[in-house]
C-alpha cells in the first residue's frame, strides 16, 4: 500500500476539515469502527501479499530454524481504513500550509491513536487469538496500531510462515520461508507482521579512524592533512553567525536512532576533546528487545550520531533510542518507539535498507510509522547511503543483478522525511598547501582550522580496491511523488519521489570527520584517550559518509526551531523546496553543487548502475538541492504568526531517581524559565504530563517559582518516557522537556549506584590489590557482579574480584587482586564473580582498513594506505570503509591534529610475566537481576 492519495478523495476531507470544524485538529476525528466482523479461525487463512523477505532465497536455504528458538519484539501492524488514509493526508496538507488554520498544529498521540488507530475490541480480539496460539503479548502501542509480542519459532511457524536460515557472505540469518499468512478474519485489518526476521538494516558510514589529527576543522602539524570537528563545520555551513545570534537548540530535543548500546564515555570523550561542555545524552532502550548489548559496526554508528548532533546544536537535549539483545529487532523497531512516545521534535536515523531489501508490507509499515512523525510534528532526518546510485551494493544477500541496479535507499526515500545526501571538498580547497581556506600548522596541531566555506562537489570516492563510496541518490521504485517536490530548476518529470533532499560533506578522506568510538571494528586501541589521539597519543578515529550529514543537520534544525520558538515542524521539506524556488533564496541559502557524480566510477558497475546521476544546476539525484548556509536559511524560514513575537522558554523535567522499583513513587520536577535574555518574568501557566505518549494530567498549574511537581508510578518493567509541555502565555512560547525513569521488574534490583576503584601498581610476576567502591543511590539493594577489561593486549595477566552485596544506603567495597604470572593465571574462569578471570582485551594493537585515502600530497600517509589495505572487507556488510592513518607524534603538544609520518606497531612476545608498562582498565559492575542497572569506572594498572 502507498500513501498517496487522489485528488477525489483528499477535496472531500479537506471541505469537511473547513466546514464543519473551521479547521480544528479534531474535526473529523470521528470514531474508528470495529473492522474484525468474524470469528478468528487458523482454518481459513490468507496471506500477506509481498510480505515474503527478498532475502529468503532457496539458494541460500540453510535449514529449518529450532523450534524452541525465543523471538521477542515480533510487531502484529494494523492497517488504516481508506478513509482514515484519506482524513490523514488532508491533515499532513493542511498543518503544512500556512494559510490553514491549523497550520503547524501537531496531534498527540493520544489524539492520533483515536482518530487513527483501531477500536479497542479489535485489539481485545486479536490479542486473544496471539494468546491462543502461545504467544505472550507484551505491550499495545499507544498509537492503537500495534501489538508487540513473543514466543517461539514453532509458534511462529504455526501462526504466519516457518523459519528458515538462509546464509550468505559467511553469515547466517533467519526469514519467513513464504508470504506470511494470517487467519482471513484479519486480513481486512492487519498488514504485516514485523520482526519475523533478523535481517537488520545497516549503517550508513564510512569510517576513516585512526589518525594523528584532531579537533574542529583540524590541521595536522605533522602532514598539514585537514580534518574535521563541531568546531569546522560550525565555520563552514555558517553555524557561528546562528551561535552569534544566541541561537545553539536550546529547549530542543533530538532523539537519535540506534541499535547497539554504547558507552558514554566515548560521548564525554569526544566533548572534552572537541572543546565542548559535558552533557551526556539520555538513553533509553526500546522495551521488548532484549537487554542492552554492544554491536560491533553499529555502536560506533550511534557514537558519531550522538557527537555530531549534540556537537551542533550545542543546547539541545539529546536521545539515544536503541533496541537490546534480541537480533531480530533494530533500528525500525527504535524508530516506532520514538515516535509512538513523540520522545522528540527531531528524529536522526543513519540507517538504510535500499528498496529491493523491502517486502511491500514492510514499506507500507514502516512508512505508515513516518507518516504518523509528521503528523505529530516530528521531523525526520535520515542519511542516503553511501553506495552512490546503487544502493544494494553492499546487500551481499541479493544477487549480482539486483545489487548493481539503480535503486535508492529506505527511509530516506519515504516522503515524510528529510533525505541528507553526501558532498565532499575539492581536492585544491583541502590541498595540504591551501592556506585560504585552512589556518596553516606551525609545529603544532591546529584545532577549528577551517576559515570558512570552500567549494564542494558531489562526494564520490570509489576504488576498484575498496568499492563503492559515495552519496546516495536516484528515484524511489516504491514512495510517490510528493507534491511539494516540485518548482526547482533540475527537477525531472516523474512519479515517484527523488533523493536526496540536500546534502553536507560525508568524504572520509577529503576531509574526514573526527570522532571517539571504543566499537572495536575501529581498530585503535583507547580511541580518543588523549584528546582526540589514541592511548599511545598516535592514531586518530577518522571517518565520513552520510551518516555524519544527517545527525549534523539535525542539529542544525534544532537551531532553526529555536529560532522559531518552535515546538515541532513535521515534515520540512515543503518549505525547504518552497524556498529553493525562489533564485534569490536560493542562491542565499544554498550552495549549487554543480560538479561531480555519484555513478558507480570504480569496482563492480553495471552499465545503467555506471551511467546516473550527474550534478547539475539546481536540483539533481546526486545532491539534491545542494549544501547550505544555514545562517541564511535561519533568516530566510518563514516564522509562524502566532508564536513570532514570543519570548523563549525551556521546559526542563528531573526524576528524583531515574531507576524506581515497580509501584514506587518517583517525584517528578518539572521547570520552566526565561529563555530570553530580555524577558526575565517567571512564566506562568499549566503543563500537560503525558507518560509514554499518553496523556496522565492535562492541566498542571506552575508555582509562582515557575515550577510544578508530579509523582510517577509505574508496574510496567523498562523505560517510562516523562514528557511535560508548557502551554505557553501572552509573553511566553511553549516548550516541552523529557526524562526517562527505569522501572525494575518486580523482585529484581532497584535504583543506581556509582563505581570508584584506586590504581595499582605492582612488579611483573607479582600481584597487586586495587579497592573497589559500590556506592548505591535511589534506594539500590542488590548484588552487584563484577567484569574488568583492559584498553589494548595485556597477556599473563589475571584477576579476582568477588561479588559485592548492598543491603543498604551505605557504600561497600571488594578487593580487586591482579595476578601477573603465567603460573598465576593457569586457571581461569569465564564465570562472573567466580575465581580467577582473564582481563579481556577491549581493543587490538594492529590497525586494519577496507579503504584508504589515496592523496598524492600525503606519501607518508599513502605508504601506511599500501600496508594497511588488508583484512576488512569482511566489514562491508556493515557498510564500514576504514581509512587508517599512522602518524608518529614528533614533538611534545601535537596532541589532536592530522600528522601523518610513517611508524608501525610493536609486537610483544609471550613470556612467563605480564609485559610491564602502563594500562588502563575499565571495572564494570551490573546488578545480578537487572542488567540495565550498571556502572564502569576506570584505574591504571602500573607494571614495573
Amino acid at each position: 500500500m502507498r500513501y498517496g492519495t487522489t485528488l477525489r478523495n483528499v477535496i472531500p476531507s479537506l471541505f469537511c476539515t473547513f466546514f464543519l470544524g473551521f479547521g480544528s485538529l479534531s474535526a473529523l476525528a470521528q470514531k474508528p469502527v470495529a473492522r474484525i466482523t468474524a470469528e478468528i479461525s487458523n482454518e481459513q487463512r490468507t496471506p500477506i501479499a509481498g510480505s515474503r523477505s527478498p532475502h529468503a532465497l532457496a539458494a541460500d536455504d540453510a535449514g529449518a530454524v529450532p523450534a524452541g528458538t525465543k523471538l521477542e519484539g515480533m510487531t502484529l501492524i494494523f492497517s488504516r481504513t481508506t478513509a482514515q488514509e484519506a482524513d490523514l493526508q488532508a491533515l499532513l496538507a493542511a498543518q503544512q500550509d500556512p494559510t490553514s488554520p491549523i497550520y503547524h498544529q501537531w496531534l498527540t498521540v493520544d489524539q492520533f491513536a483515536a482518530r487513527f488507530g483501531v477500536t479497542d475490541a479489535d485489539i481485545a480480539k486479536t490479542t486473544a487469538w496471539l494468546q491462543a496460539q502461545g504467544f505472550t503479548v507484551d505491550r499495545v502501542s499507544r498509537s492503537k496500531d500495534r501489538i508487540v509480542f513473543s514466543g517461539e519459532a514453532q509458534q511462529v511457524a504455526s501462526a504466519f510462515s516457518p523459519l528458515r536460515y538462509y546464509k550468505s557472505d559467511g553469515e547466517k540469518r533467519y526469514a519467513p520461508s513464504a508470504d506470511i499468512s494470517i487467519p482471513t478474519a484479519l486480513s481486512g485489518i492487519v498488514k504485516d507482521v514485523a520482526n519475523l526476521s533478523n535481517f537488520r538494516a545497516r549503517p550508513h558510514v564510512r569510517l576513516n579512524h585512526s589518525q594523528a589529527v584532531a579537533s574542529p576543522n583540524f590541521t595536522s602539524s605533522q602532514t598539514s592533512s585537514h580534518y574535521l570537528t563541531p568546531g569546522d563545520i560550525t565555520t563552514i555551513y555558517d553555524v557561528k553567525a546562528a551561535y552569534n545570534a544566541g541561537y545553539t537548540g536550546t529547549g530542543q530535543s533530538i532523539a537519535i536512532m540506534g541499535q547497539s548500546a554504547v558507552v558514554v564515555s566515548d560521548i564525554e570523550k569526544f566533548q572534552t576533546a572537541a572543546g565542548l561542555p559535558i552533557k551526556d545524552p539520555t538513553l533509553t532502550l526500546v522495551p521488548n528487545t532484549g537487554s542492552s548489548t554492544v554491536y560491533t559496526g553499529d555502536e560506533s554508528e550511534s557514537d558519531l550520531d550522538l557527537e555530531y548532533s549534540g556537537g551542533i546544536a550545542k543546547g539541545a537535549t539529546i536521545f539515544f533510542v536503541y533496541t537490546g539483545s534480541s537480533s531480530n529487532n533494530g533500528v525500525f523497531d527504535s524508530i516506532a518507539y520514538a515516535v509512538d512516545t513523540q520522545l522528540a521534535t527531531i528524529l536522526s536515523v543513519s540507517y538504510g535498507l535500499c528498496e529491493t531489501e523491502l517486502s511491500a508490507s514492510n514499506f507500507s509499515s514502516y512508512n505508515g510509522v513516518l507518516e504518523q512523525a509528521a503528523a505529530q510534528g516530528q521531523t525526520v532526518i535520515v542519511s542516503s547511503g553511501d553506495d552512490g546510485s546503487t544502493s544494494c551494493n553492499d546487500a551481499t544477500t541479493l544477487t549480482t543483478a539486483q545489487r548493481q541496479a539503480l535503486v535508492v535507499s529506505f527511509p530516506a526515500s519515504s516522503q515524510y522525511v528529510t533525505a541528507l545526501g553526501g558532498t565532499e571538498f575539492t581536492a585544491a580547497a583541502v590541498a595540504t598547501t591551501n592556506t585560504t581556506y585552512w589556518q596553516a600548522a606551525s609545529g603544532s596541531d591546529v584545532i577549528s582550522s577551517a576559515l570558512s566555506y570552500m567549494p564542494e562537489m558531489v562526494w564520490n570516492d570509489d576504488s576498484a580496491a575498496n568499492g563503492l563510496s559515495s552519496g546516495g541518490g536516484g528515484v524511489s521504485s516504491m514512495a510517490p511523488r510528493p507534491t511539494w517536490q516540485t518548482g526547482v530548476t533540475g527537477i525531472p518529470s516523474g512519479n515517484f519521489r527523488l533523493v536526496p533532499d540536500i546534502s553536507l560533506t560525508s568524504s572520509a578522506s577529503n576531509a574526514g570527520y573526527l570522532y571517539c568510538s571504543s566499537d572495536t571494528t575501529v581498530g585503535i586501541t583507547g580511541s580518543c584517550s588523549n584528546g582526540f589521539r589514541d592511548a599511545n597519543s598516535v592514531y586518530l578515529t577518522v571517518a565520513g559518509g552520510t551518516s555524519f550529514a544527517a545527525p549534523v543537520f539535525a542539529g542544525m534544525l534544532a537551531i532553526i526551531n529555536q529560532k522559531l520558538n518552535s515546538t515541532g515542524q513535521g515534515n520540512i521539506d515543503p518549505t525547504l523546496y518552497t524556498l529553493a524556488s525562489n533564485a534569490a533564496n536560493y542562491a542565499s541559502a544554498f550552495h549549487d553543487i554543480t560538479v561531480g557524480t555519484n555513478a558507480c566510477t570504480a569496482g563492480t558497475c553495471s552499465t545503467a548502475g555506471a551511467s546516473a546521476y550527474a550534478a547539475t544546476t539546481g536540483y539533481d539525484q546526486a545532491t539534491g538541492l545542494g549544501s547550505i548556509d544555514l545562517y541564511n536559511l535561519l533568516t530566510l524560514w518563514p516564522t509562524n504568526a502566532a508564536t513570532a513575537t514570543l519570548a523563549a522558554t525551556t521546559t526542563t523535567v528531573s526524576a528524583a531517581s531515574n531507576t524506581v522499583a515497580s509501584g514506587v513513587s518517583d517525584v517528578i520536577t518539572i521547570t520552566v524559565a526565561s529563555g530570553s535574555s530580555t524577558v526575565t518574568t517567571v512564566p506562568a501557566g499549566t503543563l500537560t504530563i503525558t507518560v509514554d505518549g499518553t496523556t496522565t494530567t492535562k492541566t498542571l498549574a506552575l508555582s509562582t517559582a515557575g515550577t510544578a511537581t508530579y509523582t510517577f508510578s509505574s508496574t510496567i518493567a523498562g523505560a517510562h518516557v516523562i514528557k511535560a509541555v508548557y502551554s505557553g502565555s501572552a509573553i511566553y512560547a511553549a516548550s516541552t522537556g523529557t526524562a526517562t525513569v527505569t522501572v525494575g521488574a518486580a523482585g529484581s534490583g532497584t535504583g543506581s549506584f556509582t563505581l570508584g576503584a584506586t590504581a595499582v601498581n605492582l612488579t611483573a610476576g607479582n600481584s597487586g590489590t586495587s579497592t573497589v567502591t559500590v556506592t548505591p543511590a535511589g534506594g539500590y539493594t542488590g548484588t552487584v557482579a563484577f567484569n574488568v577489561t583492559v584498553s589494548g593486549s595485556l597477556s599473563n595477566a589475571c584477576y579476582t574480584l568477588n561479588n559485592a552485596a548492598i543491603t543498604s544506603t551505605t557504600a561497600v567495597t571488594s578487593a580487586l587482586t591482579i595476578y601477573t604470572s603465567s603460573t598465576a593465571c593457569a586457571t581461569v574462569s569465564s564465570v562472573s564473580g567466580s575465581g580467577m578471570r582473564k582481563i579481556t582485551s577491549t581493543g587490538v594493537s594492529r590497525l586494519e582498513s577496507n579503504s584508504l585515502p589515496a592523496s598524492p600530497s600525503n606519501k607518508a600517509d599513502i605508504a601506511v594506505a599500501g600496508m594497511l589495505c588488508l583484512g576488512l572487507f569482511g566489514w562491508r556488510s556493515r557498510k564500514l570503509r576504514l581509512y587508517v592513518v599512522l602518524s608518529l607524534v614528533t614533538a611534545i603538544g601535537f596532541g589532536i591534529s592530522g600528522c601523518g609520518s610513517s611508524g608501525s606497531n610493536s609486537t610483544t612476545t609471550a613470556t612467563t610475566n605480564a609485559t610491564k608498562g602502563s594500562y588502563t582498565l575499565t571495572i564494570t559492575g551490573t546488578d545480578s537481576a537487572t542488567s540495565t542497572i550498571t556502572a564502569t569506572t576506570t584505574t591504571t594498572l602500573t607494571i614495573n
